[in-house]
């Protein structure tokens, strides 16, 4: 049993946090507006899951998915997450994150910004292609013909294992993107963001994918 702390419960993270519940975790699981507000959703969860403040939750996570929108990076916390994995689920979109230079310019990913705010944390990229309503309702056990696959991309090849046995055991098949500076090639509106893929399917939407500048 693993115990893994979600900063962000929005329909990912609540997705999330199901997943966790459903594979035996416990979960630990913050937003922006206090545990107070999470009555409900710890109810559904059961005896496993908890609400918490962000500190707590990473804190307590032996693994910890942050999956809040893009300007609540700097409202992280850091200390707590020195030395762990953190999984980051974000995309880009400039109607409700402004204008980011750095991201409409390319020169680096949503994860990239996640880990220059956490330089003590492994960050990996994942679960950002994926609809919330899919899942649970794609997850399929090992094995399954034309199982879904999801992608994982980092630096920290260990973290990468750590996060795709996850993926693994929450129901997908898992695809590495590389490096965290590759993850653009599953951002929004590249051929893999958002339609249910096979392993092989996905790796050939990855190599298909273009950068905005390039199209």
């Amino acid at each position: 049993m693993t115990t893994i702390g979600i900063i962000g419960a929005g329909n990912i993270g609540s997705q999330l946090a199901r997943l966790a519940v459903r594979n035996g975790h416990e979960v630990v699981i913050a937003n922006s507006r206090g545990p107070e507000t999470l009555t409900d959703l710890v109810a559904e969860l059961g005896e496993g899951a908890r609400a918490a403040t962000r500190d707590d939750a990473a804190a307590a996570g032996d693994l910890v998915v942050v999956t809040t929108p893009l300007a609540a990076i700097e409202t992280i916390p850091v200390g707590p997450l020195a030395g762990k994995v953190v999984i980051d689920t974000n995309n880009y979109y400039p109607q409700r994150d402004g204008h980011i230079e750095a991201l409409e310019s390319e020169t680096t990913t949503t994860a990239e910004l996640l880990q220059d705010h956490l330089p003590d944390s492994r960050v990996v990229k994942a679960f950002n292609h994926i609809g919330a309503a899919d899942l649970t309702g794609h997850a399929a056990p090992a094995g399954t013909p034309d199982r879904r696959a999801l992608v994982v991309a980092g630096d920290d090849p260990e973290a990468k294992r750590v996060v795709s046995d996850l993926i693994d055991q929450f129901g997908f098949d898992v695809v590495d993107a590389g490096p965290l500076a590759e993850g653009w090639r599953i951002q929004r509106d590249t051929p893999g963001y958002g339609p249910r893929l096979t392993a092989a399917e996905l790796r050939e939407a990855l190599t298909a994918a273009k950068r905005y500048r390039d199209r």
